[in-house]
């Protein structure tokens, strides 16, 4: 059968969901919320906006699907998650007006298959994993690593486009979208796919030139992979209503798309960070990693930087000057203080990551504990643009109405405690 089909049967549900969610788009509040992210991404003083990050719970909040094709049911778990976006948290992600269809961009990296082992959970998830790490040592190992391979398979692509267009295509625009480099210039992220963390720290340790030596490498195939999808016309625009950074939205007037549509690394948002390096000092981190992910970062228009990792320590000995920087996650292990004071009165956006375990691991939502917690990220951050994102929230401890209680609380806050 088509990889592609979709029965008639699932279409018409498609297609209710489809006028949903272009019904949500079209509301007031969505036009607003959209001026407020442009001017908030420009730094122009806009109250803090709140996300909600719902991919990670999706198993709690999702209901079991109608579709019976296995494509269909990616479709109506897309448009769901729109809808209950706004019908059950209600933040301030803009319901959108178009529907996404992603290229599928395939990346051979190092030149071999990574082998990873998922750990099943008492809830069935498949959360913990492990690699089959390749690279036991990088003196004897570095020459297993080849150059990375990249490839798009445009008329597998150009028949999903068809598809989708022709299930809701006259109700909602579908608009061909590369999601594969968002998360893709993570260089330490890769280290730890070869080797993993134990050995990776004593190679920074014992074999600084080889360090160096595979950073170069990681470096200069990403840089290929920029070249090739510019090449290959396969970047797509992140300008509007569109994922950005960790968790965030790339609403811009800054970046400016060639009148062909087709957009140059120089015209996007670009997204890194080094979580991994949470444990070396910030000299080593100075050394070893910011130089290269400084060269990624100078390819794109605007870099959000950072996701989980605090970023206090490094801040002032060099990561302030990354190139191009106009957010910087600020995660629930950052010294506020510390960044409320740096970014105070900056082009820089403190995009703050609270910690999820008030939605996401406390058996009971702890409200009072919420509130001061909350109000604390507030206070710290006074006199900064500040955007709210919660992540990496896996459960609702059986609470599907815990987000929406989260964000009213906290525009109560912000109402109360925030100054421009």
């Amino acid at each position: 059968m088509d990889e592609f089909f979709i029965s008639a049967k699932d279409k018409a549900y498609l297609r209710e969901l489809a006028e949903k969610q272009a019904e949500y788009a079209a509301l007031p509040i969505m036009a607003e919320r959209t001026k407020q992210w442009y001017a908030h991404n420009a730094v122009k003083g806009v109250k803090p906006l709140i996300v909600v990050e719902q991919g990670s719970f999706n198993r709690d909040f999702l209901p079991e699907p109608k579709c019976e094709g296995k494509f269909a049911i990616e479709l109506e778990r897309y448009l769901l998650s729109k809808i209950l976006q706004h019908e059950r948290i209600d933040d301030d992600i803009v319901v959108p007006d178009f529907i996404e269809v992603f290229m599928d961009i395939e990346v051979r990296e190092f030149g071999m298959s990574i082998e990873m082992h998922h750990a099943v959970d008492t809830q069935g998830r498949n959360i913990g994993y492990e690699y089959n790490y390749p690279i036991k040592s990088l003196e004897k190992d570095f020459s297993k690593l080849k150059p990375f391979e990249f490839n798009f398979d445009r008329k597998r692509f150009a028949d999903k486009l068809a598809a989708v267009k022709d299930a809701v295509g006259d109700i909602l625009p579908c608009v061909p979208t590369n999601r594969q480099q968002v998360w893709y210039y993570m260089h330490t992220a890769k280290i730890i796919q070869l080797m993993g963390m134990e050995q990776w720290m004593y190679e920074l340790s014992d074999n600084p030139d080889g360090v160096h030596e595979l950073m170069r490498y990681l470096t200069v195939n990403m840089q290929r992979y920029i070249d090739w999808a510019e090449k290959e016309k396969l970047f797509t625009s992140d300008t509007g209503n569109n994922y950005a950074g960790a968790g965030s939205f790339g609403f811009s007037d800054e970046l400016k798309v060639p009148a062909d549509g087709i957009p140059m690394a120089k015209n996007k948002w670009g997204n890194t960070n080094s979580q991994e390096s949470f444990a070396i000092s910030p000299d080593m981190y100075t050394e070893f990693v910011y130089p290269y992910i400084a060269e990624i970062a100078d390819r794109f228009g605007l870099v959000y930087y950072g996701c989980c990792e605090p970023v206090h320590s490094i801040w002032h000995k060099c990561l302030k000057n990354l190139p191009n920087m106009r957010k910087v996650s600020i995660s629930a292990w950052c010294d506020e203080d510390i960044m409320g004071e740096a970014l105070r009165g900056t082009k820089i956006i403190y995009s703050r990551k609270p910690s999820p375990r008030f939605l996401g691991a406390d058996p009971v939502f702890d409200e009072d504990g919420y509130r001061k917690y909350m109000k604390d990220t507030l206070t710290k951050a006074q006199g900064c643009e500040i955007e709210i994102i919660f992540r990496d929230v896996y459960t609702l401890m059986g609470d599907p109405g815990r987000p929406a209680k989260a964000v009213k609380i906290l525009r109560e806050l912000i109402e109360e405690y925030w100054r421009p």
